[in-house]
C-alpha cells in the first residue's frame, strides 16, 4: 500500500520529470511525398510503404502546407522543387518559418548548383536527383531517420535533465531542514530556502559568509569540529546539537518560526566532500555538505517534561522526587565530611478551613503566596520543596548545630505570621514545623523525612504554630500511624489505589452474575496492601470518602465496559461507608458518576451495613430511596451482625441481604450450627429479597447453602478477589476454568506482594 503523502510525491515527480528516460522512440516514421506527377507519387508510396514508412502524398506545395497545419506533422518530406502552384524553395522557407520539425529531402530534376545551394541553405537536409535509384533514396531516408531519432533522444535527455534538476531543486528548497554547503574556508556556498525560515537570513545575505555568523559564542569550539567537517562515511558527524542565532526580521517583529534571537537549538549532520583521487585515495578537500534540523521545540518539550517530573506545577518548587534526590546527595556529602544537615517538615495550620470555606482556587493562590514567602527564608544552597497539599519540606545542609535550624524555623514562623491578601480576603495561616537533624534523627533519607514528619505531628499535638526537634521517644507514639496516613494521602495523589473484583456466582446458571469491588493499595515499596491494613485508618482520618470515590470510579468504568462487551446482566456491588453517605452531595455525586462512566443504575448494588443505616437513619434512608427510585439496587452487607432491627427492614428500600461470613463459617457437618443461616434465608424469601452468601470456602458450606435454596455465592471456593484483567478473562469462562485462572492469579499476586 502507498500512503496518500507518498502518492502525492510520486505524482509530483512524474509531472516534473515526464515519461521514463529509457522510453524508446516510435519504430515507424511518416513521410510526406510532395510532387505534381501522379505516377511518381504512387511509385514512391509503394516503395516506401514496403520499407515500413507511413506514407502520405500531396500534389503540390499548397497541399503540402495545408497538410502541415494538421497534427501530427510528418517526420520527413520528399519535396520536388519545380511545381506549378508553389515552388519547393517556397515550401522549404514556409516550413522553416513555422519552426516545424519535419526533415526535408529534395527530390528534383532541377540539379543546377544554384537550386541545390538555395534548397540546402533554406533548410533541406539532403538532395537527390531525378531519376533516382531506389536504394540510394532509401539509404538517404534511413540516414535522415537516424539523425532525427538521435536529435529527438538528445532533446528528450536534455528536457529530462532539466526536469530532474527542477525536481531536485524543489525537493532541496522545500525540505523541512536546512541544507548547506561550505567551501574549504567554512563559508556558505549553497543554502536552501529553509535558512530564511529557520535563521531569519535570506539566501543571498548568507552566501559567502562564514558559518560562525549563525553560531552562538558558547558553541564556537564545538562548531569548529562539526560545521567544517572533513570526515566522510561512518566517521562523519551526525546529530550534533548546536545553539544558533536566530535573526529578527527587518521590521523588528517576532522572529520567524516563533524563535526569539539566540534561542535556536539544532541538530547538525556534516560530511566532507573531496575531488576524485588516484588509487582509491581521496582527492583535494572541496568543502562540507550538511543538514541542520531545528529541534528547539523538541528540546523545550523534553525540558518541560523533565521539569514537570521534578517540580510542583502550582508553586514551581521542587517536588518530592527532586527533594529526595537532593537529600540523598546531601546525606552522602554530610557523611563524607562529618557534618550535619536538617530536614524541616512544614504543615500549614488552618489551611483546610480556607480550602473548605473559600474553595480550591483561593486555596491554590494562598499556597503560591506561602511558597513565595518561604523562598525568602532559605539560603542559596538550601532546598525548599512542596510535598503535596499544604505540606512543604526544607533541606538545610552544612549546619553548625541545632541552633541554625531553630533560627530558620523561627524565621519561617515570623514570615508566615503576617496576613495574606487573596482577592478580597485577608487570610492568616500558621505552620507546624518538625525538624530532624542528621545523624541524630536518622542516617537515611527515609528516616530523616519520617522523623521530621513525626516531630511535626508532635507540635500539632501541643497547639500548632511552632517547631519541634525530633526525639527518639516520639517514635512509639506517632511513627506507624502517621507514616501510614501520609503514605495513603500520597497514594491518592499518585493513583496507587485500584479495585479488585470478587465474582458472585449463580449456582443454577453456573456463571458470574456480579462482582464486588474491593479496595487494594499497590504500594510502591511494600507491594499489595490489604484493606484491613489501611481502611480503619482511612475511616479514622476521614480519608475514606476519597478512597471510596477513587475505587468506585474505577470499578464503575470497568463494569460498564464489560457490560458493553456482552455481559449486560453483570451487577457491580459497591461498599458504601456511613461517612460517604452522610456527605451532602452523596446522591448527586453517585448518579453523576454512573452517568460519567456509562454504567446503568440497575447495574449497581450498594452494600451498606446495618450499623451505618441505623447511625443516621433519618438522614440516610431518604437518600437510599432517591437512589432506589432511579434504579440503583440496595443490599444489606454483613446482615445479622449489627442491630438486626427487623422491624425497620421493611421501611428500607432493600432488595438484597448478604449473609455474613461468620455465619457461613459456622456451617458444620451435622448442620446444627447453621440455624442463623437458615433463618436469614427463610426471612429473605418471606420478604421477597435476594440472598447472597459470602465467605464460602469449602464444599460442605457450598452444598449446604445449595440445599437451603441459596444459589448466589461469593467466596474463596470460587475465587479470591482478582484484578481487572483477570476478572475480564474469567467472565468468558465456565466456573471450573474460572476457578483455575483465579487460582493462578492469586499465586502470582501473592508472589508480587
Amino acid at each position: 500500500m502507498i500512503s496518500a503523502r507518498d502518492a502525492g510525491l510520486v505524482s509530483l515527480a512524474e509531472s516534473l520529470s515526464g515519461p521514463a528516460a529509457d522510453e524508446p522512440p516510435a519504430a515507424s516514421m511518416s513521410v510526406l511525398i510532395v510532387d505534381d506527377q501522379h505516377g511518381l507519387r504512387e511509385s514512391l508510396r509503394s516503395l516506401l510503404s514496403s520499407r515500413g514508412y507511413g506514407v502520405e502524398v500531396a500534389a503540390g506545395g499548397c497541399a503540402a502546407l495545408a497538410r502541415l497545419e494538421q497534427a501530427p506533422t510528418p517526420d520527413m518530406m520528399l519535396l520536388d522543387l519545380v511545381m506549378p502552384d508553389m515552388s519547393g524553395l517556397d515550401v522549404i522557407s514556409a516550413i522553416c518559418e513555422r519552426n516545424l520539425e519535419t526533415r526535408i529531402v529534395v527530390l528534383s530534376g532541377e540539379t543546377s548548383f544554384d537550386y541545390v545551394k538555395q534548397a540546402l541553405t533554406r533548410g533541406a537536409v539532403d538532395f537527390l536527383r531525378k531519376p533516382f535509384e531506389p536504394e540510394e533514396l532509401c539509404s538517404t531516408l534511413a540516414r535522415v531517420r537516424q539523425a532525427l531519432e538521435l536529435e529527438r533522444r538528445a532533446r528528450l535527455a536534455e528536457k529530462r535533465l532539466a526536469q530532474s534538476e527542477r525536481l531536485h531543486r524543489f525537493m532541496i528548497d522545500h525540505a523541512p531542514d536546512m541544507v548547506y554547503l561550505l567551501d574549504p574556508e567554512g563559508c556558505f556556498s549553497f543554502i536552501n530556502d529553509r535558512a530564511a525560515a529557520l535563521l531569519g537570513w535570506s539566501r543571498d545575505a548568507l552566501l559567502g559568509r562564514h558559518y560562525s555568523v549563525v553560531v552562538q559564542e558558547q558553541d564556537f569550539e564545538l562548531a569548529r569540529f562539526v560545521m567544517n567537517e572533513r570526515r566522510t562515511g561512518d566517521r562523519a558527524s551526525r546529530d550534533v546539537e548546536l545553539r544558533l542565532r536566530s535573526r529578527l526580521p527587518a521590521k523588528g517583529g517576532p522572529a520567524r518560526d516563533g524563535h526569539a534571537q539566540g534561542d535556536l537549538v539544532v541538530e547538525v549532520t556534516a560530511t566532507g566532500i573531496y575531488s576524485p583521487g588516484l588509487c582509491d585515495q581521496e582527492g583535494a578537500f572541496l568543502g562540507t555538505y550538511g543538514i541542520i534540523r531545528d529541534v528547539t521545540e523538541r528540546k523545550r518539550a523534553q525540558e518541560m517534561v523533565r521539569y514537570q517530573a521534578y517540580h510542583d506545577l502550582l508553586t514551581h518548587l521542587p517536588n518530592r522526587a527532586l527533594f529526595r534526590d537532593r537529600l540523598e546527595l546531601a546525606v552522602t556529602q554530610a557523611r563524607r565530611n562529618c557534618s550535619r544537615l536538617a530536614v524541616m517538615f512544614l504543615d500549614l495550620d488552618r489551611f483546610k478551613v480556607v480550602n473548605d470555606t473559600l474553595g480550591h482556587t483561593v486555596g491554590d493562590r494562598l499556597l503560591k503566596q506561602v511558597a513565595d514567602r518561604l523562598r525568602n527564608c532559605v539560603r542559596a544552597g538550601d532546598t525548599l520543596a512542596r510535598f503535596g497539599g499544604d505540606e512543604f519540606c526544607l533541606l538545610l545542609p552544612d549546619l553548625r548545630g541545632h541552633e541554625d535550624a531553630a533560627g530558620v524555623a523561627q524565621k519561617v514562623l515570623e514570615r508566615l505570621s503576617g496576613p495574606f491578601q487573596v482577592d478580597d480576603h485577608e487570610l492568616f495561616v500558621g505552620a507546624s514545623i518538625g525538624i530532624s537533624v542528621f545523624p541524630d534523627a536518622g542516617e537515611s533519607v527515609e528516616a530523616l523525612i519520617q522523623s521530621s514528619d513525626i516531630a511535626m505531628y508532635a507540635i500539632k499535638e501541643r497547639g500548632k504554630n511552632g517547631y519541634q526537634f525530633f526525639a527518639p521517644e516520639m517514635n512509639a507514639q506517632f511513627s506507624t500511624l502517621l507514616v501510614l496516613e501520609r503514605e495513603l494521602r500520597n497514594a491518592l495523589i499518585n493513583d496507587e489505589l485500584e479495585p479488585y473484583f470478587q465474582p458472585q456466582i449463580d449456582l443454577e446458571a453456573g456463571s458470574i452474575i456480579g462482582v464486588e469491588a474491593l479496595a487494594r493499595w499497590r504500594h510502591p515499596e511494600r507491594g499489595l496492601v490489604e484493606p484491613l491494613d489501611f481502611i480503619p485508618m482511612a475511616e479514622e482520618t476521614g480519608l475514606i470518602v476519597q478512597v471510596d470515590r477513587c475505587i468506585q470510579h474505577k470499578a464503575c468504568s470497568a463494569v460498564a465496559a464489560w457490560r458493553r462487551e456482552g455481559h449486560a446482566g453483570l451487577t457491580l456491588s459497591l461498599n458504601i461507608s456511613a461517612t460517604q453517605m452522610e456527605q451532602p452531595d452523596f446522591v448527586d455525586g453517585l448518579l453523576a458518576l454512573l452517568e460519567e462512566t456509562g454504567l446503568a443504575p440497575e447495574g449497581v448494588r450498594l452494600e451498606i451495613t446495618e450499623s451505618a443505616i441505623m447511625r443516621e437513619m433519618e438522614l440516610i434512608v431518604p437518600k437510599l430511596r432517591r437512589l432506589a427510585a432511579r434504579g440503583v439496587r440496595i443490599g444489606i452487607d454483613d446482615f445479622g451482625t449489627g442491630y438486626s432491627s427487623l422491624s425497620y427492614l421493611q421501611r428500607f428500600p432493600v432488595d438484597t441481604l448478604k449473609i455474613d461470613r461468620t455465619f457461613v463459617n459456622d456451617i458444620r457437618v451435622d448442620g446444627d450450627d447453621a440455624s442463623i443461616v437458615n433463618a436469614i434465608i427463610h426471612m429473605a424469601r418471606g420478604l421477597g429479597l435476594d440472598i447472597i452468601a459470602e465467605g464460602v470456602e469449602n464444599e460442605l458450606q457450598l452444598r449446604y447453602l445449595r440445599q437451603q435454596g441459596c444459589h448466589q455465592i461469593q467466596g474463596f471456593i470460587f475465587s479470591r478477589p482478582v484484578d481487572r484483567e483477570t476478572l475480564r478473562r474469567c467472565l468468558t469462562l465456565g466456573v471450573d476454568e474460572m476457578r483455575r485462572v483465579a487460582h493462578e492469579f492469586s499465586l502470582r499476586d501473592s508472589a508480587r506482594a
